[in-house]
């Protein structure tokens, strides 16, 4: 199986990976990656007539255009992790770097690395499986259905765990139709070891993105864990015991129990998306001092934490450049994109979703930060009023706190979280800021290394 097939496009790691690599090879990144530029025309009015359709319908196309990134169960037995370290590796111009990254995906260490210009490998990737005859807020039934399924795909790749995730809040389209399967290296596949030989100069920097974020979880093999639910707006706790906002969510999509259900957990293990496996560390070690590479592990707790550190590093670094500090550009989720952030001096801070805990997290950092001039803002819209989701007014409370602009990016608030066009938008309008700017030399990784080494959120060891 071709590994752009099983592979999800529309996730988190893959868009990262796309977006950084078009950035080292001097390329904007529209529509995250995902669309030939031969067929963005079309894509945009298709994005566009989605917009209009009724409720029902647009998110019927959303639940779709997921489904059809999946995989068939019987094609599980084809995938390959040294297939998908092949394509990842594939992304990258062939030169080489003083410093890459491997480990956990993150918005705001895509916008580190392509500062440093130094390539990221993810730790984690999103294997989808279509099915169907699951109940969104039942996870019992997802592992019931695909265990045989999981177990497969771990048998079938040692150097993997296996974490399937199901995740009725935010991910609630999408997991009528399909299971998440992501899939963590716990050993250090060929390609990457190969990649990093190749790429990474002699004394080089070799950096661990390592979130501590875990979450519990269900054990089924020593490879394969279930996971129910995922950060977002519902606690952890919520999602196994439910509360009163969860039972009323539950009860405006006819589920009649107070709670989601789901198996009971016995464990906890990194979190599926962003949390960092450790079990690679061993390899990670081995190959550093074969090679005489320094080895750097950066550290932080939840995703959100390396955002405040990076807009500070990006505030710093324009500043030494002699070039303006007011302009912020607040991603989400998937929408990130570096060589327009970079083009327009923006400094990025990015959210893992637009849920009231990355609206506090965005608001604790403009609090503590000089005021911006202007302040654009891209809502990523998942399709439902997940428990947790912050109204559109107080992201219009945000921009209020722009000094001269504030806007949304390609955003509109009156169909959020059902703007699917947004995808195409967002990096429209960013294309149309007016100022902009040669794409800079890349910051030296020792000056980026002591800036951070200066912070309290973060810890960079090694």
């Amino acid at each position: 199986m071709k590994p752009d097939r099983a592979v999800a496009g529309f996730d988190s790691a893959t868009a990262m990976l796309r977006g950084l690599s078009y950035y080292l090879s001097g390329r904007e990144f529209p529509f995250t990656g995902v669309v030939p530029k031969k067929a963005e025309p079309a894509t945009i009015r298709f994005m566009r007539g989605a917009n209009r359709l009724p409720r029902a319908a647009k998110e019927q196309t959303y639940a779709i255009a997921g489904w059809s990134e999946a995989i068939r169960r019987g094609e599980v037995k084809d995938v390959r992790s040294d297939d998908l370290a092949s394509w990842v590796a594939g992304h990258y111009p062939d030169r080489q770097h003083e410093v890459a990254f491997i480990g956990s995906a993150n918005g705001a260490l895509t916008h580190l690395a392509a500062a440093v210009e130094a390539p990221w490998l993810p730790q984690t990737l999103l294997v989808p499986v279509r099915r169907h005859g699951v109940h969104p807020d039942d996870a019992s039934q997802d592992l019931d259905k695909l265990r045989s399924t999981g177990l497969e795909l771990a048998a079938r790749n040692p150097e993997w765990n296996v974490h399937h995730m199901h995740d009725p809040a935010q991910d609630r389209l999408m997991v009528e139709y399909m299971a998440y399967f992501r899939v963590k290296w716990r050993r250090l596949p060929a390609p990457y070891r190969f990649f990093l030989r190749r790429r990474l100069a002699p004394g080089g920097t070799l950096v661990i993105s390592d979130c501590g974020l875990r979450w519990p979880t269900t054990r089924v093999s020593d490879q394969y864990v279930f996971q129910h639910g995922a950060l977002g707006g519902a606690t952890k706790e919520e999602f196994h015991r439910g509360s009163e906002r969860v039972r009323e969510f539950l009860q405006s999509h006819g589920f009649p129990h107070e709670a989601w259900r789901g198996p009971e957990p016995d464990g906890d293990s990194p979190e599926a998306e962003w949390g960092f496996e450790p079990a690679i560390l061993n390899d990670l070690r081995e190959l550093a001092a074969e090679e005489g590479w320094n080895l750097v592990r950066l550290r932080y707790a939840e995703p959100e934490s390396l955002s405040p550190a990076v807009a500070d590093l990006y505030r710093d670094w324009y500043e030494r450049r002699g070039l303006p500090t007011g302009r912020l550009l607040v991603e989400s989720f998937m929408l990130t994109e570096p060589f327009w952030t970079l083009k327009t001096g923006s400094v990025p801070f990015w959210m893992v979703f637009n849920t009231e805990n990355s609206l506090r997290a965005l608001e604790s950092y403009l609090d503590g930060a000089p005021d911006f001039e202007e302040i654009r803002l891209a809502l990523f819209s998942h399709g439902v009023e997940s428990v947790g989701l912050a109204p559109v007014q107080e992201w219009k409370r945000v921009l209020d706190r722009a000094t001269k602009l504030g806007v949304f990016l390609g955003t509109d608030p009156d169909r959020f979280p059902r703007d699917f066009a947004v995808l195409a938008e967002a990096h429209r309008e960013l294309t149309r800021i007016r100022r902009t700017y040669p794409l800079p030399e890349s910051l030296p990784w020792a000056t980026a290394a002591d800036f951070l080494k200066a912070r309290d959120d973060v810890d960079l060891i090694g």
